[in-house]
């Protein structure tokens, strides 16, 4: 109906005495209209639903009023020889470079000190559920926060707030001489919290092997990107994760079960689901109960989603490959207003990169790449996702189109110092670019994070759910 109206302007207005001007004015206006009413109809024809997603911006006006940075590189320590700036000239160095310098003189911009840590049990009233991205964060007794690479999730029954995530509290050491830098396998920390601030330490609810080399959880193995769901027909909290030896050839999936959201988790197995390596993945709770997951394969180059069986206890026949040759990694699901949305990064292992934001009619695709939601900092944060990698998106009930960007600022020096950068996203807005393959713009709305190096939730809106 679109294409058949489209066609139909043009004729008209070529065949007209309009001024050229007029002519594209007209087009304009008739592709706007056009896109008003594909937003109608998306909504099933609820105009009161089509208002941009304005609705909620009172509540985080101060929030989208981003903070700049403008970090200057110190200059070279000492100079370089004459014979040595001809035999290697010196490019330029950059911000990225000056993060991965564990000796860089803006150490301290990247990566404070304990001075400045987040301290819930020790809070100066006005700092109180203030988030500081990348700021050490301690839990209700003190200690830095061991959850990376995880997920979150609210339990009814408990009315609690559970955080999951790799327990890295060991030394950083390299397995070989060109291999990853690694913490040995400690296993998934527990945090719960009331308000999603204070966290109380749980333990290790997932703990490493020791003594059996045989066992994908032996230390000298990989667990990362644990996430947890519940799943009320069995009454099970399922566990899944990615598995993966020293050297990154075993490529596959771990799943576990418990009875309690802190545990102890029973590990079952690990496979290769859909008989394809996977590495980087997420898990995702539909609506209607149905759970997915989401993976990187064929050696990161592209995704893979398939729904999960009803126990949530292994995969189905059903996949579905996305993203082919774009090469992302870390994916982080959320979904709004019937619209599915992905976060992810790109392949350069611990060095951060350029987010990619994705949207979806139907969870199984086509995905369509939107651009970069990164907003505010400077070029170089947005470039490289405020020097962080995204691991999940958290949905704030009551706030509608408002989540919290979970993210983890990788320390390859000190993997245990890794820190955390949660961001407020929003959903809301036209998008910013046109379809590549039609007129008119998608239906779906723009994702925007926004950076600040301090923020809190909206007033009278923690403990939300």
């Amino acid at each position: 109906m679109s294409r058949i109206s489209l066609q139909l302007m043009v004729r008209y207005l070529s065949g007209s005495r309009c001024s050229p001007s007029v002519v594209v004015w007209s087009l304009v206006g008739f592709l706007l209209s056009l896109h008003l009413y594909s937003l109608v109809s998306h909504n099933g024809g609820k105009v009161g639903d089509v208002q941009f997603h304005t609705s909620h911006h009172t509540l985080f006006r101060e929030l989208e009023e981003v903070e700049e940075e403008n970090i200057q590189i110190p200059p070279p320590k000492g100079k370089r020889s004459p014979r040595a700036a001809k035999r290697r000239p010196k490019r330029s160095t950059t911000l990225i470079d000056e993060f991965l310098d564990e000796n860089s003189q803006l150490r301290h911009v990247f990566f404070p000190d304990m001075k400045t840590a987040i301290d819930p049990m020790n809070d100066s009233g006005n700092d109180s559920f203030n988030y500081y991205p990348g700021r050490i964060w301690l839990d209700t007794e003190g200690n830095p926060i061991q959850a990376h690479g995880g997920g979150i999730i609210y339990d009814e029954s408990s009315r609690t707030y559970y955080w999951y995530g790799e327990y890295k509290d060991g030394p950083t050491y390299h397995a070989h001489k060109k291999g990853a830098a690694r913490v040995d396998i400690i296993g998934v920390g527990c945090y719960s919290s009331k308000d999603l601030w204070a966290w109380k330490n749980e333990g290790i609810v997932l703990e490493a092997e020791e003594a059996n080399e045989t066992c994908d959880l032996h230390k000298s193995n990989v667990l990362e990107r644990p996430k947890v769901i519940y799943n009320e027909k069995t009454g099970k909290y399922v566990m899944w994760m990615h598995i993966d030896d020293a050297n990154y050839t075993k490529a596959a999936v771990g799943i576990a079960i418990s009875d309690y959201p802190t545990g102890p988790f029973n590990y079952l197995h690990s496979k290769q689901p859909h008989g394809f390596d996977s590495r980087d993945m997420t898990i995702f709770k539909d609506d209607d109960g149905v759970a997915y997951i989401i993976y990187s394969s064929e050696d990161n180059s592209e995704l893979h989603i398939g729904p999960l069986t009803e126990d949530y206890l292994d995969v189905t026949h059903v996949v579905r490959r996305i993203l082919i040759g774009q090469h992302r990694e870390a994916p982080a699901l959320f979904k709004y207003q019937g619209t599915y949305y992905m976060i992810t990064s790109g392949c350069t292992g611990w060095a951060p990169n350029e987010a990619l934001a994705h949207a979806a009619e139907s969870i199984m695709g086509p995905w369509e790449t939107m651009g970069n939601p990164c907003v505010g900092g400077n070029k170089m944060f947005r470039q490289t996702t405020f020097f962080a990698q995204g691991t999940y998106v958290f949905p704030l009930t009551g706030l509608p189109g408002s989540f919290i960007f979970i993210a983890d600022r990788w320390n390859p020096a000190d993997l245990r110092d890794s820190r955390y950068v949660w961001l407020p996203l929003i959903v809301g807005g036209p998008a910013d670019r046109p379809l590549d393959y039609d007129f008119g713009f998608p239906v779906w709305s723009r994702v925007s994070i926004y950076w600040h190096r301090k923020w809190r939730l909206p007033s009278g809106r923690r403990g939300l759910t």
